[in-house]
């Protein structure tokens, strides 16, 4: 392990420092421990760098927002190993990193396996929702539920004490950093982008999978030129934990004939010298107004739908969008209250739910507060900062409209910061 600097991420090596190159990327609320069990047979040909993602495994809690931040923290990783070319394998949140740095940086990844991921996880709601669960009650809901959803009931029964492992794993990620990769998952979608990967890819998922399953690994297949795919029997999330023999057995079959594509420092070519030519002469005709030379604005639909799914959620929107009636009424709220107010930088997304709800109790628009209570909740309020909120529009809106608004904002928090059973 390495000492972490905030644009990289904690790491380790192992192998031969002149072997080809192989970079694996774990699953979210794991640590490169995922891998252990590939390590021997791996080493034997490749030197082998492992990740863990922020907060996880005791690395640095500096949340990344998105797939793409992850990414660029591991190539500034690897950069400062003098890394250039490398083979890559991820499981789930791991493999969405190994999608991305295809896409972006495609001359430094000679090859992936996709281990239990998906171009799509699901949909941005469901990550969303995980992310109020988890800042209302800690990470134990995700922990409790981690085996049944990483591994094959035989596998659990048999494996107590991997099963313990699991857990603890998950128990002692950083709450923050977990919330933000759900963040960075409900809005990662690469379905229209996967023609554009041009490299081998060996797609590669357990048989009883039902968080990413062969559905999703088909839909890779289907969209990526040079891919194939993998169904390891009696495996669940977790393949190379639950079957490592199968999936050590698959990856080196299919790195193998890459290996000699991954050599090479980091060594890039200097940039030509360029010419800069002279200013031009001074202009001796009036200069046309400057209003005439500017672009036309952009519509503020797009970036206002984009917002409004964010933070209401996509099914309220869409069945918002839904109505043909309000079809006129859905293009103003959409283009000026979200496109235009919510998206302008003079507060963040908190202090705007919280204002939101204060105005909505005042007003008495109760079923506005639930959806913009559930909405608050997303945005990384607390329960215990709505009820102060509750408190404030008491002293100034009046007490009945406050007692009132209670109630909704009670029952929204009960709904969606109740753990399953």
């Amino acid at each position: 392990m390495s000492e972490t600097p905030t644009n990289t991420l904690q790491h380790r090596v192992d192998g031969r420092d002149d072997a080809p190159v192989l970079v694996l990327g774990p699953s979210l609320g794991t640590t490169w421990h995922m891998w252990d069990r590939q390590i021997p047979e791996l080493t034997r040909t490749w030197r082998v760098v492992r990740f863990d993602l922020p907060g996880h495994g005791g690395a640095p809690a500096q949340p990344a927002g998105s797939v793409a931040e992850l990414g660029d923290r591991l190539l500034a990783t690897l950069d400062g190993l003098g890394i250039q070319r490398f083979c890559y394998a991820g499981c789930s949140l791991g493999g969405a990193v190994g999608l991305d740095l295809a896409l972006r940086a495609p001359q430094r990844v000679a090859s992936l396996a996709l281990v239990a991921t998906s171009p799509r996880f699901g949909s941005a709601d469901e990550f969303r929702q995980r992310g109020v669960l988890v800042r209302t009650n800690g990470l134990e809901p995700m922990a409790r539920t981690a085996p049944e959803q990483w591994f094959t009931p035989a596998f659990a029964g048999a494996q107590p004490a991997i099963v313990d492992w699991a857990v603890q794993m998950v128990r002692t990620t950083d709450p923050s950093c977990y919330v933000a990769a759900c963040e960075a998952l409900a809005v990662f979608d690469v379905r229209e982008a996967l023609e554009r990967i041009g490299v081998p890819v060996l797609v590669l998922v357990g048989a009883d999978d039902r968080i990413t399953g062969p559905a999703e690994a088909r839909t890779l297949v289907a969209g990526i030129p040079d891919a194939r795919l993998a169904v390891v029997p009696g495996a669940s999330h977790l393949a190379p934990v639950e079957q490592p023999a199968a999936v050590t057995e698959l990856l080196t079959g299919h790195f193998a004939p890459l290996a000699q594509d991954t050599h090479g420092a980091l060594t890039p070519p200097a940039m030509p010298p360029v010419a800069v030519p002279a200013a031009p002469p001074a202009a001796t005709e009036p200069a046309a107004p400057a209003d005439e030379d500017e672009e036309p604005r952009p519509d503020p639909y797009e970036t206002g739908l984009k917002l409004r799914r964010e933070v209401l959620g996509d099914a309220h929107v869409d069945e918002a969008l839904a109505d043909p009636f309000g079809a006129d009424f859905q293009n103003l709220v959409t283009r000026y209250a979200w496109g235009e107010v919510w998206s302008r930088d003079g507060l963040d997304r908190r202090t705007r739910s919280a204002v939101t709800v204060a105005a909505l109790v005042a007003g008495g628009h109760h079923e506005a507060l639930a959806d913009h209570t559930r909405a608050a909740l997303r945005n990384g309020l607390s329960p215990a900062e709505l009820r102060e909120i509750l408190l404030q529009t008491a002293v100034y809106c009046g007490l009945p409209a406050a007692e009132s608004a209670l109630r909704v904002v009670r029952r929204v928090i009960e709904e969606d910061t109740t753990p399953p059973a």
